[in-house]
């Protein structure tokens, strides 16, 4: 009999949420499935392209309701990237969905010539991206697709953090004039609060502070948070931003960040090297501006197999891992 999952969150972690309000949501691709889905069946323009992905992918219920608006292509993802492009430029509203880890680094000519080069409206998802697959290890980690991408012109790039931001980025994806990469995880995600709609480009504000700043992304955000609620408890207060567009970055919010606070975490599921952390370090030094700094994300080595839960925890991606940095960075400050 095997062992029961970790929990993503400690019993202390989940009294904390308890006591904010904060509620459990589902998993990021389920509301995905479903607002696409909604918008398929107002417009059959939009149509999905899937690699064997519809089970993991969540698409079941759209491929048994719209059979004639998704294309199943098999475990071929350059073949994906070529058709969702070639659908885009017929003026299809197209999807690509696939593995983040095989998507991005498999098809990487394609989405540089077919989709970005070629400049089509096309949207791809990266399903199961960071350390999801968990123990199925790095040939299944997705932790280089930020930085390949951002080395791509003509792309944006957003991680939800949430099912709300979830649900507008894909109904701002289906009226994009340009290419979109929309990165899911597989875990149920918790509502998250925030003081405005989603914007594309624009940082959500999830809490204000002005001793550290977290500006983290995807499903990292909810460990944020945690740690700035625990934080208050010993007077310092943190600010959290979910950079959902990591491309392009909302430099005006990370500035006023490095403005108001005393330090900045940057946290991120991916590696150290090329993702949210490195590109909100260009824009402080851009700017000239000077604050204690730290990058937190996985670590530039061989990477450890595990559930994702263990794997966030190694890396001081939870509550307590963040809750530590923050006290030793404000030292600095």
């Amino acid at each position: 009999m095997s062992a029961p999952a970790p929990t993503m969150f400690t019993p202390e972690a989940k009294a904390l949420m308890e006591s904010l309000g904060l509620t459990q949501g589902r998993p990021n691709l389920e509301v995905f499935s479903e607002t696409l889905l909604e918008l398929a069946q107002d417009d059959p323009n939009v149509v999905v392209v899937t690699s064997d992905s519809r089970g993991s992918g969540k698409l079941v219920p759209f491929g048994n309701a719209l059979p004639q608006q998704i294309v199943e292509v098999g475990i071929a993802e350059q073949n994906l990237v070529g058709i969702t492009a070639g659908l885009a430029a017929c003026g299809k509203k197209a999807f690509g969905v696939s593995p983040g880890c095989f998507l991005t680094a498999r098809s990487l000519e394609q989405i540089k010539n077919d989709v970005c080069y070629s400049d089509v409206p096309a949207t791809l998802i990266g399903i199961s991206s960071g350390v999801s697959y968990g123990a199925l290890g790095s040939t299944h980690h997705s932790l280089h697709d930020l930085a390949v991408l951002r080395a791509l012109n003509n792309i944006t790039i957003i991680v939800p953090a949430d099912n709300t931001e979830t649900r507008e980025a894909i109904r701002v994806a289906s009226t994009a004039p340009s290419p979109m990469f929309v990165r899911f995880g597989k875990a149920a995600m918790v509502d998250l609060p925030r003081e405005k709609s989603f914007e594309l480009g624009k940082a959500s504000v999830i809490r204000e502070g002005t001793d550290v700043a977290f500006l983290a992304t995807g499903e990292t955000v909810i460990h944020a948070l945690l740690a700035a609620a625990q934080l208050e408890g010993e007077g310092i207060f943190s600010r959290v931003l979910s950079m959902h567009t990591i491309k392009p970055l909302d430099a005006e919010a990370i500035l006023r960040a490095a403005r108001d606070c005393r330090a900045i975490v940057t946290v991120e599921e991916h590696l150290v090297h090329g993702g949210l952390g490195e590109a909100c370090a260009s824009v402080l030094m851009h700017a000239g501006m000077a604050k204690p700094f730290r990058i937190v994300g996985i670590a530039d080595e061989e990477t450890v197999t595990g559930a994702q839960a263990d794997i966030f925890r190694h890396y001081g991606i939870s509550m307590e891992g963040l809750t530590e940095t923050a006290r030793a960075l404000l030292v600095q400050a």
